[in-house]
């Protein structure tokens, strides 16, 4: 059984040694055994002891776990010899990571996500509704179905990269010779190239064009409130999945009635006689016309609620808020005589309408002292 060379040897370093101690000692080692460099045999082999070394020793918690079981703490990513790398894509994609080298090739990218805004009535959004609105999006073109070829012509692999959709260039330092990964400038990445590009498109695979979407508005939703429509935004890359389209929702003021969360607001005028009386009315409600029993001695600014007639819950099965009704109690501005002569009975029937406490030496005559300004 092969036994593992201490981490610490492997790099060179004291066991008390600085992060940055064991950066420099990694950059050295790796400068002088990176396969691309140092064509001796065993030297790849040194370099991936190098770097697994350096990832243990360079996480803190890693690092403390080695120091403390040795290779069985490390185990995980470093305790499986080179496999805690199998992200980076390789042993030159490693280098290339750490010293700001060249770029990966991350496959074809998911389509772009679209936003669009619209407005809706009051009642839409309390009960919901299926709205029709138009959208210019980026499609797939519809000649050449996204091969950006004109049809009958051909797609061929691109000379330049070989397919890859990417380029392997030597860069010289004075460290030596080293390999870089670029996206290949022929093919922009794609791998093809085409003989004859589509007229359509004009090589492009894509086209802008003008939709009409249908999107279902559910009951109860508000000012801000955000409609996912899966797969409805721009096209992907070489047949990756589409992006998404968010409708963001603004809603109109109603005349009538006001909404605060998921109940609904509506201010009723009743007069002064009926608030005192009593009376059973009419009250508008977004159902239509419902009866509302009005008590004797009811004050203006009085609330009574209408249950489950508000606004529906959003992923609720029937559940509605409340409906609630504000009482204005109206005072006449002008009385005709009969009204006076009533209200005058009413007045002596009644006695003083001075309350104590509002006396001339009191809290009123405080109040006419200072707007006459014979008070402090």
């Amino acid at each position: 059984m092969t036994t593992k060379t201490d981490f610490y040897e492997t790099l060179g370093v004291a066991r008390n040694a600085t992060p940055e101690d064991i950066k420099k000692a990694y950059r050295k080692l790796a400068f002088q055994f990176h396969p691309d460099r140092n064509k001796d045999a065993g030297a790849t082999d040194h370099f991936k002891e190098i770097s697994e070394a350096y990832q243990v020793l360079s996480d803190p918690d890693r690092r403390a776990s080695y120091d403390q079981f040795g290779h069985a703490g490390a185990n995980g990513a470093a305790g499986r010899g080179f496999e805690g790398f199998e992200g980076f894509g390789g042993v030159g994609d490693i280098f290339e990571s750490f010293f700001g080298g060249g770029q990966r090739s991350r496959g074809p990218a998911r389509g772009r996500d679209l936003e669009y805004r619209t407005t809706i009535t009051f009642m839409e959004a309390v009960f919901g509704a299926e709205k029709e609105f138009d959208i210019n999006r980026v499609e797939v073109c519809g000649r050449c179905s996204g091969s950006r070829a004109e049809p009958g012509t051909s797609v061929v692999q691109c000379a330049t990269c070989s397919g890859s959709g990417q380029v392997r260039r030597i860069q010289r330092s004075i460290f030596g010779q080293f390999a870089q990964m670029s996206t290949c400038s022929s093919c922009q990445g794609a791998g093809k190239t085409v003989s004859s590009a589509c007229t359509q498109c004009q090589g492009a695979g894509r086209e802008r064009k003008q939709r009409q979407i249908s999107v279902n508005v559910p009951a109860g939703v508000d000012v801000g409130s955000r409609i996912r429509l899966r797969s409805e935004g721009e096209p992907g890359d070489d047949g990756a999945s589409p992006g998404d389209l968010y409708i963001h929702i603004d809603v109109e003021s109603h005349d009538t009635f006001e909404r605060d969360g998921n109940d609904i607001l509506i201010k009723l005028d009743v007069n002064v006689a009926r608030a005192a009386l009593g009376a059973t009315t009419k009250v508008q409600t977004v159902d239509g016309l419902k009866e509302l029993e009005i008590p004797a001695g009811t004050q203006s600014g009085q609330a009574f609620r209408m249950r489950d007639l508000g606004v529906p819950r959003l992923g609720s099965s029937g559940r509605r808020g409340d409906q609630i009704v504000v009482v204005n109690v109206v005072i006449p501005r002008k009385l005709d005589e009969r009204q006076r002569e009533l209200l005058e009975e009413l007045a002596a029937t009644m006695g003083d309408d001075i309350s104590p406490g509002l006396e001339e030496d009191g809290w009123l005559g405080k109040v006419k002292d200072f707007m006459t300004g014979d008070g402090n």
